[in-house]
């Protein structure tokens, strides 16, 4: 009964939005839809971080350039004090420093503000459930700039000595299926094989690709080309 109940709570939203009819716009939208309620709007970062301190939404939408604190500075601060609170950041801008500084700041989503509200609410409720989601653009980008952005000049295959082991080539269909965003469960279902088989390829997969959790598996595959056919977009889920 109570996982049911838990399920009919609507995921509770904070809009940190500094351009007025951008913010309403999204208040409009997100208004209409059942599951989603906006608890709370703010005009700058610093707003971001103290109504999180008091409120502790679900999720904040949050906007990169705002003034008195940009979007980024507000992440990390929220991040720090509430790990478990969900950030997805809105820009029009996809320039690669900007991206990299929302994701290292603890972002769990990066989206461009021309996306869909149906859209949009999907990637509110795949965070929430602990997914790490990127618009396709940005994800393209990191595939091909990341390895740029880390000192690296061309796209030469990484040395052997950053990996523990090899992948084995049902370890390698795991992580295409990681890349794409599957849950354990969903590895196992597609795979045909048991839970506990799955979440023991993905724990093989960790330690082999020296890795600490499942997005940075998953850069690292699409960075290293580890994996064929890599997605267009990504969705990372942590189980």
């Amino acid at each position: 009964m109570a996982d049911t109940l838990s399920t009919l709570k609507p995921i509770q939203i904070l809009v940190a939005e500094d351009h007025e009819l951008a913010r309403n716009g999204l208040l409009a939208c997100l208004g209409k839809i059942a599951d989603l309620q906006v608890i709370g709007d703010v005009k700058n970062g610093l707003d971001a971080v103290s109504f999180v301190k008091r409120k502790q939404p679900d999720v904040v939408l949050m906007d990169i350039r705002m003034p008195v604190l940009d979007g980024i500075s507000a992440t990390e601060r929220i991040k720090l004090d509430s790990p478990d609170i969900k950030v997805i950041m809105l820009t029009s801008h996809q320039e690669g420093e900007e991206v990299y500084a929302a994701l290292a700041a603890g972002a769990d989503a990066y989206c461009m503000k021309d996306i869909q509200i149906d859209r949009l609410a999907e990637v509110i409720r795949m965070v929430q459930e602990g997914a790490v989601w990127l618009d396709p653009a940005i994800a393209r980008m990191v595939m091909s700039a990341l390895p740029v952005s880390m000192g690296q000049k061309n796209r030469q295959p990484q040395s052997r000595t950053r990996y523990n082991a090899e992948l084995t080539e049902r370890e390698r269909e795991v992580l295409e299926k990681l890349v794409e965003g599957k849950s354990n469960r969903e590895i196992a279902d597609e795979l045909c094989v048991t839970l506990h088989t799955a979440k023991a390829h993905v724990c093989n997969i960790l330690q082999k690709l020296a890795v600490d959790d499942r997005t940075t598996a998953a850069v690292k595959a699409i960075r290293d080309g580890l994996i064929q056919n890599p997605p267009s977009g990504a969705t990372f889920k942590d189980s």
